[in-house]
């Protein structure tokens, strides 16, 4: 087989393999959310709202402290996403004219228009990096106002709308995340396809470790449930 040829099976064979990851993802997530890490936070998430906002007074100051803890992770990604990007755009626009003198370490396809296909998929990636934590930050902006809000128990509709704002600020962060990780095997398509693909494979093993939860991590937060509930409805 040609190695110019190669870009056109591996990169394909690739991304599929990433997007089928992901949809099996999205599926267990939305049939089974304690079996993934981002469900298992969500409902995490939720108790931890309505145990900020039963007392404010005593929990306003925690409360706005951890969301701006989350709101400097999300600045700090989001800075080097623009950096990343604006670092990417100056290397291409200097290189173009410039001759190629490290074509050697390259294996694949060499042509002008696929390197210009992967820079611009490396920019892409981290735009929506930065797009992502941007959005992160103003959800989580939006919680450190609400979280301070009084609020009992039987008011369920202020606790939810805090609560899945929250929640789509840790979505919105979990995605530029994943524009992060899709950035390492388009870094590594550079050096040609088979890094890539392989870089594919190994990126999928390691987030299935990562995003799966175990029946003790279960149990814990099932158990820690249940006394939260057992706790507010001894204070009511």
């Amino acid at each position: 087989m040609e190695k110019e040829k190669l870009d056109f099976i591996l990169v394909p064979t690739g991304l599929l393999v990433l997007a089928l990851y992901h949809v099996w993802l999205l599926f267990t997530i939305l049939k089974h959310p304690t079996r993934t890490v981002i469900g298992l936070n969500a409902e995490s998430r939720h108790q931890w709202v309505l145990s900020m906002m039963s007392d404010p007074l005593k929990n306003g100051v925690l409360a706005v402290q951890t969301i701006r803890n989350n709101i400097m992770a999300s600045t700090l990604l989001a800075t080097v996403a623009i950096t990343l990007s604006s670092l990417i755009s100056v290397f291409v626009t200097s290189s173009s004219d410039s001759s190629n003198t490290t074509s050697e370490i390259f294996y694949g396809n060499k042509s002008r228009l696929l390197s210009s296909i992967k820079y611009f998929s490396i920019l892409l990636c981290f735009l929506v990096a930065f797009i992502c934590n941007v959005q992160s930050i103003r959800y989580y902006a939006h919680v450190s106002f609400l979280i301070t809000l009084p609020s009992s128990v039987d008011n369920v509709e202020s606790v939810e709308y805090v609560a899945r704002n929250l929640n789509r600020g840790s979505y919105s962060w979990s995605l530029g995340l994943r524009a992060f990780y899709l950035s390492f095997p388009l870094l590594l398509w550079i050096f040609g396809p088979i890094p890539f693909f392989l870089c594919c494979c190994f990126m999928s093993c390691v987030l299935y470790f990562l995003d799966t939860t175990t029946s003790f991590t279960r149990q814990l937060h099932r158990r820690s449930f249940k006394e939260e509930t057992l706790k507010t409805g001894y204070l009511e």
